[in-house]
Parts: structure tokens; C-alpha cells; sequence
């Protein structure tokens, strides 16, 4: 389980934010997503569902499966997922089934559904709890900047 109280959750969202804006600008839906191990960044994805013509290129889903591939299990159990929306049932899915230690996003699902219109989704925490899992959510980290990346994009 990762130690979440010495970490920079505004930086590492903020980066998501960033990455979210690389996929709006490129056409995908503004999503972005990180993964930190011991506080160091040790992937990143944005969306690429419409660039790369498959629906489940989710940043949260594509960064569980590399992690997956790619880590320990010890490394994964300490990982934490940031990103700029919480992540939908899809990914809350491959976020449990790969053993990731806790997700920090910036807009629930629910106020961009409240903001945008849409399907809320299940909560992640609760996709995780089903699944037998504590996998430690933090939500709501710059909310209001997580909010203007969806509007600058769908606005475009």
C-alpha cells in the first residue's frame, strides 16, 4: 500500500491535466493518466480511443495493463494512479485486477456528469470494494482545473 500523505498529488494531477489537454488537442477525449511509484512518474498515457481506433484505449485501462506487464507485484501494490477524471468501470476493472495500491483523480465521474450531461458511472471505489480489494481514492484534487480541460474541449 502506498504511503499517500508523502506525495505531490496537486503536481502529479496537474500533469494529468496536461496529458488530458495532449489528447483533446489531438482529437481523443481529454483524458490523461499517470502512474508513481515511490513518488518518481514511471508511465504515462492520454486517451487514444479515436486516434488509434479502439474504444478501450482509456489512459487508466492502457497504464493498468503495462503496469501489469511491466512491474512487480510489490511495485504495483505501491503504485498510484493520477488522473484527470475518475476512472470509469472499464478501468476501475484493470486498476483492481492488476493489483495498483491507489487512484488520485481530479473530476468524479458524477460532477462531470452533473457538468456535461451523461451516465455517471460506478464509482471507482465502489468497482473496487465489489472486487474485494482496498485500493485507497482520493477525489476532488484541482476539481476546477479538471473541469476546464473538459470544457475547453467540448467546446471545440
Amino acid at each position: 500500500m502506498p504511503d499517500l500523505a508523502g506525495l505531490d498529488h496537486e503536481a502529479h494531477v496537474e500533469r494529468a491535466i496536461a496529458l488530458a489537454r495532449e489528447a483533446g488537442e489531438r482529437g481523443d477525449g481529454p483524458y490523461g493518466s499517470l502512474l508513481v511509484v515511490d513518488g518518481d512518474v514511471v508511465m504515462e498515457e492520454t486517451n487514444r480511443e479515436w486516434t488509434d481506433d479502439d474504444i478501450a484505449l482509456h489512459p487508466e485501462l492502457t497504464l493498468a495493463r503495462r503496469a501489469a506487464r511491466e512491474l512487480t507485484a510489490e511495485e504495483r501494490d505501491r503504485a498510484v494512479m493520477y488522473t484527470s477524471t475518475e476512472p470509469c468501470p472499464m478501468c476501475s476493472g484493470g486498476i483492481t485486477i492488476s493489483n495498483l495500491g491507489a487512484v488520485v483523480y481530479s473530476v468524479s465521474g458524477e460532477r462531470a456528469a452533473a457538468e456535461f450531461g451523461g451516465n455517471e458511472g460506478v464509482p471507482c471505489g465502489e468497482v473496487f470494494e465489489r472486487r474485494g480489494r482496498d485500493i485507497e481514492v482520493v477525489g476532488g484534487v484541482l476539481e476546477s482545473e479538471g473541469l476546464d480541460v473538459h470544457r475547453e474541449f467540448r467546446d471545440a
